[in-house]
């Protein structure tokens, strides 16, 4: 009978070939597998040690947290305070103690069987005034897994489209598959308005994209375990999930509520009229309704009642005037025209942009009525040719003067108005 030649049943290598086989019940390894697989082993050990150290919770007070937010969003004083205490105390809640056990406090005092709830935040603002901005600061500041949604991605369960659970892997991804660091998480959901009912009466036809995902989302914002695909997409039976708890995790919900203005307008009654009637707090009033934003309105604009309940607090953000949009130009510390002058800087360029040129721009901005993202695009258009040209010339310097922001606009309208 031949012999059985012994080798390593990793590498195949036989015993000749290597220094040390170390035998195993049913196999053998030689030492060259053995460190290896010691490297493996490290590398995982200490890639799940960093994704885990990646996120300490730093949990700040409410006027530290809107002092942080005023250096990256011009104005919203009210949003930013309303968000500031929504988070605080929505962290505060998860270092609390889980039921009494005859515990005492520092007072000697039994604690309390007192549980206290999300504080589910939804944003009601004109595009552009800084909403998903508001959102992705104050998650920064606070070292959490954050991710961004679109609503409109999703459909009720069964049709084309993504599952509302495929936000969970969003926030999965973000940190690494860390299921404890996605638990503390805040998820930012855009476009809620997007999902809004198309009719007052429920259910009659099948609402796929609007009253179905507001109902999906229902236990989602409240807390429950839900098993997410790990990869987003469909859940298939062969799939394997990975179950959250989303009892901690913090939603941020925003939507531009386009026409919403017209409900609020109806119920505050705007158009009064009589001798008593102030006229300029009236015309305030008109300006800008959205303050006056309530449950009631988003209910009559087409969220269903449930949904609003899991989201108890409601917050406005303010239209941007030319003010506002002229400080957002060049005040907070990622201001568009620090971010150019940076640009300019690299090239080793100092760009100078003189004070018309920033009137100018604002005037642009509020005749487009696209907020702080239409300063983008207009600055895009006034520069492009100079950042074309110029890091092919000696240039040290570029002043960007009324005239010359002026001739680039208005050949960029020329352009389009001739394609059109």
């Amino acid at each position: 009978m031949a012999k059985t030649t012994l080798h390593c049943s990793f590498c195949g290598k036989n015993r000749d070939e290597v220094k040390i086989l170390i035998a195993g019940q049913e196999g053998h390894i030689c030492e060259s597998c053995v460190d290896h697989a010691k490297e493996i082993v490290f590398q995982e050990v200490e890639s799940k040690k960093d994704s885990k150290s990646a996120f300490k919770l730093s949990v700040k007070k409410p006027i530290e947290l809107k002092n942080h937010l005023d250096e990256y969003v011009i104005g919203q004083n009210e949003a930013k305070k309303i968000l500031a205490v929504a988070v605080y105390n929505h962290y505060k809640r998860l270092n609390q103690p889980t039921g009494s056990n005859g515990k005492q406090n520092k007072k000697g005092e039994k604690q309390d069987d007192v549980e206290i709830e999300k504080s589910n935040v939804i944003m009601v603002g004109e595009t552009g005034t800084g909403k998903t901005l508001l959102a992705k600061t104050i998650a920064k500041l606070l070292n959490v897994p954050f991710a961004i949604v679109d609503a409109t991605v999703f459909t009720e369960a069964g049709y084309v489209g993504e599952d509302v659970e495929s936000i969970l892997t969003r926030l999965l991804q973000v940190c690494n598959y860390d299921v404890s660091a996605a638990e503390s998480g805040i998820v930012y959901i855009d476009e809620i308005d997007k999902i809004a009912r198309k009719t007052d009466n429920p259910s009659i036809t099948r609402d796929v994209s609007g009253e179905g995902v507001q109902q999906g989302l229902l236990k989602l914002l409240e807390g429950t375990d839900v098993l997410v695909p790990p990869q987003g997409g469909r859940k298939h039976p062969d799939q394997k999930l990975i179950k959250i708890n989303t009892q901690n995790i913090l939603f941020i919900c925003g939507g531009a509520f386009d026409g919403i203005d017209k409900v609020i307008a109806r119920r505050v009654n705007t158009n009064a009229i009589g001798f008593n009637v102030n006229k300029s707090v009236q015309e305030e009033m008109k300006n800008n309704l959205l303050k006056f934003v309530n449950a009631q309105d988003l209910k009559s604009f087409g969220l269903i009642p449930e949904l609003l309940g899991r989201l108890p607090i409601v917050t406005y953000l303010d239209p941007l005037d030319k003010v506002t949009l002229k400080s957002i130009l060049t005040e907070p510390k990622n201001a568009l025209i620090k971010q150019y002058r940076k640009l300019f800087e690299l090239e080793g360029i100092d760009l100078k942009i003189e004070e018309e040129v920033l009137e100018f721009m604002v005037d642009k901005a509020m005749e487009f009525k696209l907020g702080a993202r239409g300063l983008r695009s207009i600055c895009e258009t006034m520069l492009t040719d100079a950042m074309f040209e110029l890091p092919s010339t000696d240039k040290k310097e570029f002043t960007l003067s009324l005239i010359y922001a002026t001739q680039k606009f208005e050949h960029a309208k020329t352009n389009v108005l001739k394609v059109a």
